[in-house]
């Protein structure tokens, strides 16, 4: 059952069911490569997952979030590292805070611009000139096998501030293949190396900054919807894997002569809970997602309630999507326990989602605090 969205506004129907039928008949490679193919990049430019969120008067499509939310969702369905990598196709949101005239160099000559970028642990750099010279190790830079731009993290030189990004041509860095995690394999979130360069300032910029670029999209919360986009990630996982035990239901009897799985009353039970999780849990997501969109576009911004409901929303929405999964695949038994099975690689890589920071414990503690009217941590709104 795949999630609600118009997929004319993504190459047509017919090109993005073959581009998921791909992906899925894939995914084993993908693993084996820990990295998503060139290919598949290639077709998401095609598609136009590079130049969503890109503005017009750069050659770009200006999608709502909603609408790039829904086609991460549909991709994360297939294979959940090529949703995570598509995800990153939320970049302008970071990269509008460049100056004006970097970003005429950046979408001069095609929108379709692939960047990533590993900003922690955020490395001291010299200022020289007019910009820095910097060298270090970054880590978890998810998509650097198919960027054309890599962004790495620069300690402030005031005590306190924010860590600037630097922004460096993909041949000025290197790429160490270091990933290996429990789950998300094939994102290719491996470690970013630069030895010695040069970044003139004017290619620098603090995530999360105030944007160069005054369209409605750039009037949506950054940082929330970095977080978002990862999280949805989530969704499409639970989505499939409620598909998948269903479709498992009508198999055979046990061995003992128990009866096939859907005849089972405790999986009865543990698919409908499920399916009201991951429903409930959408709802709420898209909701948040909607309020903060229709703020911004009756000529505001999302208010300080709006934004934290995104992040709660967020929050929610993986934690209850990974449960999900996990009660799923729990009453798969010894099926679902193979490594050669769907449901096992779905659930490894919903526990990544949950171990990442946009998704932590902290974030119930930040939005208990506005509640009560309190401010959270640093770096939440």
């Amino acid at each position: 059952m795949q999630p609600h969205m118009d997929k004319s506004q993504w190459g047509g129907e017919e090109r993005f069911d073959a581009l998921l039928e791909s992906i899925r008949s894939r995914r084993k490679e993908f693993e084996e490569l820990r990295h998503i193919p060139m290919d598949i990049i290639d077709e998401f430019k095609a598609i136009g997952v590079y130049r969503a969120m890109v503005p017009a008067i750069y050659g770009g499509d200006e999608k709502s979030p909603a609408e790039f939310l829904k086609m991460v969702e549909a991709i994360s369905a297939a294979d959940g590292s090529s949703g995570w990598v598509a995800s990153f196709g939320m970049n302008p949101a970071y990269l509008a805070v460049l100056p004006e005239e970097t970003l005429k160099e950046v979408w001069g000559d095609s929108p379709d611009i692939v960047f990533a970028g590993g900003i922690f642990p955020p490395q001291p750099a010299e200022r020289v000139d007019n910009g820095f010279r910097i060298k270090g190790r970054w880590k978890f830079a998810s998509g650097c096998m198919g960027a054309s731009l890599c962004g790495v993290g620069i300690l402030p030189a005031e005590e306190g501030a924010l860590p600037r990004m630097a922004v460096l041509p993909r041949d000025q860095v290197k790429i160490d293949p270091t990933w290996d995690m429990l789950g998300m394999v094939a994102t290719g979130s491996h470690d970013l190396v630069v030895e010695d360069a040069y970044v003139p300032e004017a290619w620098t910029f603090v995530r999360g900054g105030k944007p160069n670029v005054d369209t409605a999209f750039f009037r949506y919360p950054s940082l929330s919807f970095a977080a978002q986009v990862l999280a949805v990630t989530t969704l499409g996982l639970a989505r499939e894997a409620l598909d998948i035990v269903r479709a498992m239901a009508g198999g055979r009897k046990s061995v003992t002569g128990a009866p096939n799985l859907g005849e089972r009353e405790y999986a009865q039970i543990a698919l409908g809970k499920a399916e009201a999780k991951v429903r409930a849990a959408r709802a709420f997501f898209y909701e948040s997602t909607d309020a903060a969109w229709a703020s911004i576009q009756a000529g505001g911004e999302p208010s300080r309630e709006q934004v934290n409901l995104l992040r709660l929303s967020t929050t929610h929405l993986t934690q209850e999507c990974a449960e999900s999964i996990r009660s799923v695949y729990q009453i798969s038994g010894m099926t679902g326990a193979d490594n050669g099975h769907p449901l096992s690689r779905i659930l490894r890589d919903s526990q990544l989602c949950t171990q990442h920071a946009f998704m932590g414990e902290i974030t119930w503690k930040n939005a208990g605090a506005i509640f009560f009217g309190h401010d959270p941590l640093p770096g939440y709104l």
